[in-house]
């Protein structure tokens, strides 16, 4: 079929994207140690998926607490930021352009990846079911330490440092990580935030906190260079709302002022289907920006989200693992590299750069 949506130019922010394929934040876990620092396999698997318009990438933890999952990359230190550098000046190089994805993991972390052996926070003391990948293996995840109120500014801070760093190590623009179960999702919804402060309770009060980040990266880095994910029906990380559309609804409405460059929204995830009662045309509508549809798109599906204007640019994840070359695939029809899932995380070359390319 022909894909001529899918491969026509788009405008993003002060961007031009030649076509509206867009790769995902994947999590691969091959960050250098000690210190967390990106290296230059890093720089290779991403200047080999310089296909994209426009790569997100992997997420990174804005500070040592933000970490929850072993060999996950930072961004806030000077041997992280040089560690980035190579990354975006191979992408560059390669023609495309990359935004960090920042993160903080929240409650989904363990005593043995925190600083001092502390315990994770959270907006409640409420744990997530499941297992923390540690160093040390696979270990139940605890009780989280919920933050205290004036706490939260130091957070947001965060936010604001991580944007500052990432601008100093070549990126194009960051994302601010809302979506999966994460710090700033465990604020929005309520399953999560069982807070009795401003940062608690209705609506307005849980999404206090994203948009103070918000406020605070897009001061620090204009707005056309700031967007943000979101996965309104997303349970991935024990995550729960009551009231989905309408949390997300007021959230994206709030968003608008910003004139943000993208929101990035989380349609399914994995095996599981989006709740067939949320209404992301709605969400699309409501936005004033561009809107990225992420979740199992093929390249007919992306082609018709876009033809019927429910998206403007559609990110994929899984396939650019195994197809670097994806794109070109999609464009010519060619049979689809298959990931393996036991190179995942973690580990060397295998299953990270090695993958073939058309010819």
């Amino acid at each position: 079929m022909a894909f001529d949506t899918l491969f026509s130019e788009f405008k993003l922010g002060d961007l031009t994207l030649p076509h509206r394929i867009v790769m995902a934040p994947l999590t691969r876990s091959r960050s250098s140690q000690p210190g967390d620092i990106p290296n230059d396999m890093n720089a290779e698997y991403y200047q080999q998926r310089s296909t994209a318009a426009l790569i997100i990438s992997e997420a990174t933890q804005i500070s040592p607490q933000g970490k929850g999952y072993a060999f996950t990359p930072g961004i806030y230190s000077n041997e992280q930021i040089i560690g980035w550098k190579k990354v975006t000046d191979a992408v560059h190089a390669s023609g495309s352009r990359i935004f960090l994805q920042m993160w903080h993991v929240g409650r989904v972390s363990h005593t043995k990846l925190q600083p001092n052996n502390a315990l994770p926070v959270a907006p409640s003391a409420i744990a997530v079911e499941g297992q923390a990948f540690t160093y040390e293996g696979m270990l139940d995840f605890e009780t989280p330490r919920a933050l205290e109120t004036d706490e939260i500014s130091g957070i947001v801070e965060q936010y604001r440092q991580a944007a500052l760093n990432a601008k100093q190590a070549g990126f194009d623009g960051v994302e601010i990580h809302a979506a999966n179960g994460y710090l700033l999702e465990q604020f929005l919804k309520d399953g999560t935030n069982k807070r009795d402060d401003i940062y608690g309770g209705s609506i307005e009060n849980r999404t206090r906190i994203v948009l103070e980040v918000v406020q605070a990266v897009t001061d620090v880095l204009g707005s056309e260079h700031v967007g943000i994910r979101i996965s309104p029906t997303g349970t991935f990380n024990s995550m729960t709302e009551s009231n989905p559309q309408a949390l997300f609804n007021y959230l994206v409405e709030k968003l608008n002022p910003f004139n943000l460059a993208y929101i990035h929204v989380v349609e399914r995830f994995g095996d599981v289907t989006s709740n067939n009662e949320f209404d992301f045309v709605q969400l699309r509508r409501l936005f004033n920006g561009a809107y990225i549809a992420n979740g199992g798109y093929t390249g007919k599906s992306a082609e018709q989200s876009l033809t019927e204007d429910n998206s403007d640019l559609i990110a994929f994840g899984v396939p650019f693992i195994a197809n670097p070359d994806l794109p070109e695939r999609i464009k010519q029809g060619a049979e689809l590299n298959v990931a393996d899932q036991n190179t995942f995380y973690g580990g060397d070359a295998k299953g990270y750069t090695d993958y073939p390319r058309l010819g």
